[in-house]
């Protein structure tokens, strides 16, 4: 520990120093010049000020103002030595941080006592603060660990339903992207960005309940076939349910809604606009402009510009018009991402 010691008088600064010395065994650092003080103030932390109020290039009030707006000093304890005793001196010097008043001539007893309770203090906020900080660092650890694995279920769960869904390869990650890109550029911060990259992946999660002879059929879906394969979506929020985990909950509320629509004429609720949660509305079209620009048995792939214009003359009936906005904002980027992440060649299975 340090204790530093501001005093023009040479004289007070050796008796300072000395009582300082007995009280706590440790060599002080001496200044005449509250200036020089100052100075060294900026590459050391004391653990303890003794500060003279009369001085004539600054006074104790004036130091401690600009002690206390250094970075570090806030609760480094101060005590005044003065033979003032005007209150409004006082009142000042504790409006400005000073800590404890010492009268001259001083009391050797008092001082020690002083001195010694304010080390004990200072010792007891550091330790108080490095306890702080290893607990800060635990939380932040085991929020780390939590969040690793729900992104291991996560990956897993999107794992399973590639295995289940060939197509959901490359789309997976290049609708994620695109879904995180879309949040951006809609002023989300950075944190539900990073959980909406996570959260996407598990959009068709519940396509692990879809019977093989649809999800895996090389052609248009009839009507009954189509039934069933809409229930995914429902599938996959029951799945997800009932979860304490944000990235979790994330995930459930984009498996049930990303197939609503902006209109109300989707499934599996029939929700409308803002009915549905932000995070589906961002991965409905994500999911939708990413599976129309791919190749699939029963079509072509699209040009990317007749996939854009099909999002526009459905802005606001099936996608969310904000959403659309900040899509088609980016669109350097989208395309970016597009050929960032080309598909392999492989048998598909049906999108919807």
């Amino acid at each position: 520990m340090s204790i530093l010691i501001v005093d023009d008088n040479d004289t007070n600064l050796n008796l300072l120093s000395t009582l300082a010395r007995k009280a706590s065994s440790i060599e002080p650092v001496c200044m005449n010049d509250p200036i020089d003080a100052l100075t060294w103030c900026e590459s050391h932390v004391p653990d303890l000020v003794l500060l003279d109020y009369r001085m004539p290039s600054l006074s104790g009030n004036e130091f401690l103002s600009i002690f206390r707006k250094m970075r570090g000093m806030a609760d480094i304890p101060i005590i005044m030595v003065t033979t003032e005793n005007d209150r409004a001196v006082r009142k000042q010097a504790f409006s400005l941080g000073v800590t404890e008043f010492l009268t001259k001539p001083v009391d050797t007893i008092e001082f020690s006592l002083r001195v010694r309770n304010l080390l004990a203090l200072r010792m007891a906020q550091t330790l108080l603060a490095d306890r702080a900080k290893l607990l800060e660092h635990e939380v932040r650890q085991a929020i780390a660990n939590v969040t690793a694995r729900e992104m291991e279920l996560v990956t897993r769960l999107a794992r399973a339903a590639e295995f289940r869904d060939p197509e959901t390869g490359a789309h997976i990650m290049r609708m994620a992207r695109y879904s995180a890109l879309i949040a951006r550029k809609l002023g989300m911060d950075a944190h539900w960005q990073e959980l909406l990259l996570k959260a996407a992946p598990m959009h068709d999660v519940g396509k692990l309940a879809t019977p093989d002879h649809i999800l895996l059929k090389p052609g248009r879906l009839d009507p009954e076939e189509m039934a069933i394969m809409r229930q995914h979506a429902e599938i996959g929020g029951k799945i997800l349910a009932g979860s304490d985990a944000p990235l979790i909950q994330l995930a459930e509320e984009i498996a049930r809604g990303h197939h609503e629509k902006y209109d109300g004429s989707g499934y599996p609720r029939g929700l409308a606009g803002e009915q549905i949660p932000l995070s589906a509305r961002i991965v409905a079209v994500a999911d939708v402009f990413d599976a129309l620009t791919s190749e699939r048995p029963y079509k072509p792939a699209w040009p990317v510009e007749q996939a854009r214009l099909f999002l526009q003359q459905n802005q606001g009936s099936h996608f969310c018009p904000d959403c659309i906005d900040a899509f088609l904002g980016a669109w350097d980027e989208v395309l970016d991402i597009r050929n960032s992440l080309p598909d392999p060649v492989q048998q598909h299975a049906h999108p919807l």
